[in-house]
């Protein structure tokens, strides 16, 4: 796929990109209906998608059923405009010009859907908040 100045791109980055990441690029997906370009990955990946957090997002109209946790590659951080942390830190890659924000947020893995209820609202805030920043001319 090849990126345009006039479609933003955002990476959402977690350890195993099971859970908050997952959910973030799921909600910037259902959301941005295809205005920015989406990647997700984990510097050590799990085998599968936290199952709390797939019926979590389901109880909000997002299917991530078929989402699949991915490694993150420096090429991933370096096709994208923004890169959003979710507790990696300093595993990821840096270059120049990227904006990079790391969201403080409570980690899914191992906890029930009451725990991860009020995580997905979080990161549907956020998500809402960034869609505004990266696309401000529509609404």
């Amino acid at each position: 796929m090849i990126h345009t100045p006039a479609k933003p791109s955002v990476l959402f980055v977690c350890v195993h990109n099971a859970g908050r990441s997952q959910m973030a690029a799921a909600f910037l997906n259902h959301l941005a209906r295809g205005r920015i370009e989406v990647r997700s990955a984990g510097s050590a990946p799990a085998d599968s998608i936290n199952p709390a957090a797939v019926a979590a997002m389901s109880e909000v109209g997002v299917d991530m059923s078929t989402a699949t946790p991915k490694v993150l590659t420096p090429e991933a951080v370096q096709e994208s405009d923004v890169v959003i942390t979710m507790g990696c830190g300093d595993a990821c890659p840096i270059f120049p010009g990227k904006r990079y924000e790391d969201w403080q947020l409570d980690d899914p893995a191992g906890r029930g859907i009451e725990a991860v209820r009020p995580i997905r609202d979080e990161i549907r805030a956020r998500i809402e908040t960034l869609i505004a920043e990266l696309l401000p001319n529509e609404r």
